[in-house]
């Protein structure tokens, strides 16, 4: 198991008490695996002391501000090239399966496409696999990089450390692409409730399915996943 990937998707999970408490172990993690570079893993340092000091209402207001009510960030990366047409739906059947063929199911409510869901999947694999699904998705964790450079969070760090392992620029043609669309402004109300009603997400998992990678964080840093899952979702 690849922890490393484990400790990035609980960093762009929901925040929450068990996620500050998992920080120092967080931080283990990634200095002790070494799968990052030095200087990427120096960057995640203002991210991982903000998680750890920072009010957790005010982490989650943030988080909630930066992707959950701007769909140019959305952690969704489907939506970035298919929007909510039936092309997405198709799309994330396939990677369900793949999911699925990996031994690797899901435990709660994200959508098999969600950014933190994909790299517990990747943390289940060997590297050299990994970084093949990160170069797939790598325009879109290099846009969603800049974006966060943009609006000068310390979140960029961990974008911009997936798409150096994807070895994705934003000089592709269909980075490019996705960086021509204006940036959304979060504090539009009422041109954000307009795309969101024009746009509804009408895919979701199965039943069984979800991931809720925020809870019993510390738990499951060690745990296999597949046990980890079943535990949380009784």
């Amino acid at each position: 198991m690849i922890r490393t990937f484990k400790a990035l998707s609980a960093l762009l999970s929901y925040p929450s008490a068990d996620l500050q408490q998992a920080i120092p172990e967080i931080r283990d993690i990634l200095a002790g695996e070494a799968v990052l570079p030095p200087a990427h893993i120096a960057a995640m340092k203002p991210l991982l002391r903000r998680l750890v000091t920072g009010d957790l209402f005010d982490l989650q207001e943030a988080y909630v501000l930066l992707y959950d009510r701007s769909r140019t960030l959305s952690l969704n990366l489907f939506e970035h090239i298919h929007g909510e047409s039936r092309d997405r739906g198709g799309a994330m059947v396939d990677l369900l399966e793949t999911y699925r063929a990996g031994g690797f199911d899901l435990v709660g409510p994200e959508l098999p496409d969600h950014l933190p869901v994909l790299l517990e999947f990747l943390a289940t694999q060997r590297l050299d696999t990994a970084r093949e699904y990160l170069a797939e998705a790598g325009p879109i964790l290099a846009v969603l990089a800049e974006r966060l450079t943009r609006r000068e969070t310390p979140y960029a760090a961990v974008l911009a450390a997936l798409a150096d392992l994807g070895r994705s620029e934003v000089a592709s043609d269909v980075a490019a692409s996705l960086l021509a669309e204006p940036d959304d402004n979060p504090e539009d109300l009422a041109t954000l409730d307009a795309v969101w009603e024009e746009a509804q997400v009408t895919f979701a998992p199965d039943p069984n399915a979800g991931c809720p990678v925020s809870r019993d964080i510390l738990a499951r840093m060690d745990a296999p996943l597949s046990p980890a899952r079943a535990g949380a979702a009784q």
